[in-house]
């Protein structure tokens, strides 16, 4: 069963993770058999491009902008991953933290996905014409990472509206408390510093290696 956690980043903020395959892009590749090799070729090119801003080498400013919104949009997309293993299951289990009752995680639950669906339908349908105007920098000479970014937001939100509106209307959800998660709320308040131990020892626990990351993100 497919396992979805509600973890606190904030005393009344949660968010809805879990950690899918890598594959997941390549998954969506082999369900649109249509533009299977644009989507493909797109993928490598921000791969190659996400590399190459991360090594930062840029130089001049607008370069090392360039080489931030990069980096930046690539976390943003991995983020994504959790709607994104939502869109073909059919049952999920929901572990909330234990301090919360289970009516009120249910709801909590809903109101994310429902926000979710909203967010990025809203997004999927303006990264489409910004996609389509990016195009016309193909014209400049070097590699168009703008529609790199548009292309791959587009995609990404395209599968976490999907993920939402179908963990909403045909996933079959079970719950289970989870005292771990309801220490990452205490945890929130306090600087990265100390409370990096602790989050990683909760995250190698529920046997979650990129939670702590995640938690460093979004905790507030």
């Amino acid at each position: 069963m497919h396992s979805i956690y509600l973890v606190p980043v904030g005393h009344t903020r949660y968010e809805l993770y879990t950690e899918p395959s890598d594959d997941a892009v390549r998954d969506a590749e082999q369900e649109h058999g249509f533009v299977r090799e644009r989507i493909q070729r797109l993928r490598e090119r921000w791969r190659d491009a996400v590399q190459t801003a991360r090594r930062g080498n840029a130089v001049g400013r607008v370069a090392r902008m360039r080489d931030w919104a990069v980096c930046r949009a690539a976390e943003s997309i991995a983020e994504q991953r959790t709607l994104w293993s939502l869109r073909n299951i059919s049952e999920a289990q929901l572990s909330y933290p234990s301090d919360v009752s289970e009516p009120d995680a249910t709801d909590i639950r809903s109101r994310l996905l429902t926000a979710a669906r909203r967010h990025h339908g809203l997004w999927l349908a303006l990264d489409g014409v910004l996609f389509v105007v990016s195009g016309l920098l193909v014209l400049v000479p070097g590699p168009n990472v703008l529609a790199y970014y548009f292309g791959l937001r587009l995609l990404g939100h395209y599968l976490s509206w999907r993920g939402a509106r179908h963990a909403l209307d045909k996933t079959a959800w079970q719950v289970h408390a989870e005292p771990a998660l309801a220490e990452l709320r205490q945890l929130a308040d306090l600087p990265r510093e100390s409370r990096a131990p602790r989050v990683e020892a909760i995250a190698n626990g529920l046997k979650l290696p990129r939670l702590a990351a995640f938690f460093d993100r979004v905790a507030v």
